[in-house]
């Protein structure tokens, strides 16, 4: 299947890798460099405030953030309502079930990470604290070029001590918005948040929502810190993993039933087939019952 990628891309990278030969490696590596998706910050309508947000902030992910400490101090339990997609965003997907790879990845990071401090509960049970999130745009990745340079990656992998970078087209994005509010709905905690893939840093996997699919889950530990710290988390984060992160990881049984509405994590077998680009949907395990839900239109606020 890759290797039927690899050729219907050749064609529609010739544009790339024939001025790169005039120029060599030098010039292939500074244009990688210089390859990212830019995706701005967008608002679905969804967030009961946006007034209390801070100014944009960040560089490879981009973020705008409410927390209030002094009313999380007080929460023990949380329940996750199932990740929506804003109607625009979903318009850009065509498969439902790739948009609930990208929404199961995003919830179930969310589920294990906020068990290391707080009681999950399912999300028809009353709690202290509801978390929901909009998937309010996304960039879908070219299925194609990810194929193609998956294998231009993987294969100088062999022959050099370092891999070529990712081509810097076909780059795919993630926008996301969510909020936690309490049981008569006031708002303890906002973000607005967006990232787009990087030739660099993000490695490619031949699916439409690929970089998505890795997004939802960087966002998820991002906000999930917020919640837990009470506060803007370091932009660095050096801690370790506590034993229950790992195990689910690991796709083993996470702390709280709850977090198996949203399926268990591919693990190694998962970690093993990103490194060589195989869609997510090959080794994602999916939850055992859900229906994908669209905002349609988004709801205001």
């Amino acid at each position: 299947m890759l290797k039927q990628y690899f050729i219907q891309s050749l064609n529609r990278v010739s544009s790339v890798l024939v001025p790169a030969r005039a120029v060599g490696l030098a010039g292939l590596l500074s244009v990688a460099l210089a390859g990212c998706q830019s995706v701005p910050l967008k608002e679905a309508g969804t967030l009961t405030s946006y007034s209390k947000l801070g100014p944009s902030k960040g560089m490879v992910a981009k973020k705008r953030l409410y927390v209030d400490g002094q009313r999380l101090a007080g929460v023990r339990t949380i329940r996750i309502a199932p990740t929506m997609f804003s109607s625009a965003a979903a318009s850009k997907i065509k498969s439902g079930a790739d948009r609930d790879l990208v929404s199961n990845s995003l919830d179930r990071a969310l589920c294990v990470a906020l068990s290391d401090r707080y009681q999950m509960v399912s999300a028809d049970q009353p709690a202290d604290l509801t978390v929901r999130s909009v998937v309010a745009d996304i960039v879908p990745t070219d299925k194609a070029l990810a194929g193609v340079s998956t294998a231009v990656t993987v294969g100088t992998g062999f022959v050099l001590p370092v891999s070529v970078p990712r081509l810097p087209v076909g780059l795919g994005g993630l926008a996301v918005e969510a909020e936690a509010v309490d049981a008569g709905g006031a708002q303890s905690a906002a973000m607005l948040w967006a990232r787009g893939a990087n030739s660099i840093l993000d490695k490619p996997r031949v699916s439409e929502v690929g970089d998505a699919y890795s997004f939802a889950t960087k966002f998820a530990n991002e906000f999930s810190q917020v919640l837990i710290s009470g506060k803007e988390p370091k932009a660095l984060d050096i801690s370790l993993p506590t034993r229950q992160r790992v195990q689910s990881w690991l796709g083993g049984k996470p702390k709280y039933a709850a977090c198996d509405a949203f399926g268990r994590a591919p693990g190694l077998v998962g970690a093993i087939a990103a490194k060589y680009g195989a869609p997510p949907q090959w080794t994602d395990k999916k939850p055992k019952a859900g229906a994908e839900q669209v905002l349609n239109p988004p709801i205001a606020r």
